[in-house]
């Protein structure tokens, strides 16, 4: 089966940086192996889920109550859990499988959440996850010139508080119980900064979110081609 232009699509409902960097990760997941029943451990308003799969996940976890109520109008989940990942209220194996699509880095107490994550699930199940590595900072190209303040700043209001190797990452996951079965990395640095200056160049679209509740007005292909030609090349 051909699989769905996932880059198109997410460019009709998100700024272009953020439509990028999800469908890169939304490709990986179409070869993944997801035993149901599976668990979206920071589902959020449950767009990325909605474009990513074909099926309906079981289970759509999030402490934060607006975006929860936005996922579930979009009836990508079976059940809709508003509640903290590190207090899963869940049985002991419960899930034959798990993801969680750029949270982690999000989460302070991410060792309680892991730990969590290995007694939910029953034993060998996989656990899927995606985070930013330390590039995502030491590549901005706006540090070259202000320096750290920049950095601490960017990554602050991306709310970013792990941006580690994979050697603490593995260390977190087998600390919990899990082994690290295979890692790879994403994006590159001409990307990294794509996505940088997205964050800027996304600003209009913010506050079309905020007035109408749409990050884009227009979704007709002529108003997005030009951009989707130029993200083409950093997707692949």
């Amino acid at each position: 089966m051909q699989e769905p232009d996932l880059l198109s699509r997410h460019l009709q409902d998100l700024p272009y940086f953020r439509a990028l960097i999800r469908a890169v990760e939304a490709h990986y997941y179409q070869s993944f192996d997801m035993p149901q029943p599976t668990l979206d451990v920071g589902c959020g308003d449950g767009h990325f889920s909605s474009l990513a799969f074909t099926r309906r996940i079981d289970v759509g976890l999030d402490p934060w109550h607006v975006p929860i109520q936005e996922a579930g109008k979009r009836g990508v989940y079976q059940l809709l859990v508003e509640a903290d990942a590190a207090h899963a209220p869940f049985p002991h194996g419960y899930f034959a499988s798990a993801f969680s699509n750029s949270v982690m880095e999000h989460i302070p107490n991410v060792d309680a959440v892991f730990s969590e994550l290995a007694r939910i699930l029953q034993p060998g199940a996989p656990f899927y996850f995606c985070v930013p590595n330390p590039r995502y900072l030491s590549e901005l190209s706006i540090s070259r010139l202000l320096g750290k303040p920049y950095t601490e700043w960017f990554r602050r209001i991306s709310r970013v508080c792990h941006a580690d190797p994979p050697e603490i990452w593995q260390e977190r996951l087998e600390q919990a119980g899990f082994a690290l079965e295979r890692f790879w990395h994403y994006f590159s640095p001409s990307a990294l900064r794509v996505l940088e200056w997205g964050h800027y160049f996304g600003l209009p679209s913010w506050l079309i979110h905020r007035l109408t509740g749409r990050w884009i007005l227009v979704k007709s292909s002529w108003n997005l081609r030009l951009t989707e030609k130029i993200m083409r090349r950093y997707a692949s």
